[in-house]
């Protein structure tokens, strides 16, 4: 029960950061504890940019894939936003 509280909650905080929990399928491999504390130091819509930069201020930068996935799905969005 309390993994899919968890889980719940994950998902809940990126909704609410702007992150697309999709494109953060490498970031499995964080502790779930570790990636809230990132998330609810941000702001509402901060973006996943943002969220990478949090997890590199506390020691836990993800990999190269996920960053490129990150700055893929960052311009895609502001594409998207101007069209």
């Amino acid at each position: 029960m309390a993994d899919e509280q968890t889980f719940e909650e994950l998902l809940a905080e990126f909704r609410r950061v702007g992150v697309d929990p999709d494109t953060f399928s490498a970031m499995l491999a964080l502790r779930p504890e570790d990636a809230l504390r990132a998330l609810r130091a941000l702001p509402d819509a901060a973006g996943p940019t943002a969220f990478l930069a949090k997890l590199r201020q506390q020691g836990l930068a993800p990999a190269a894939s996920v960053e490129r996935n990150v700055r893929i799905a960052d311009h895609s969005r502001r594409r998207d936003k101007s069209a």
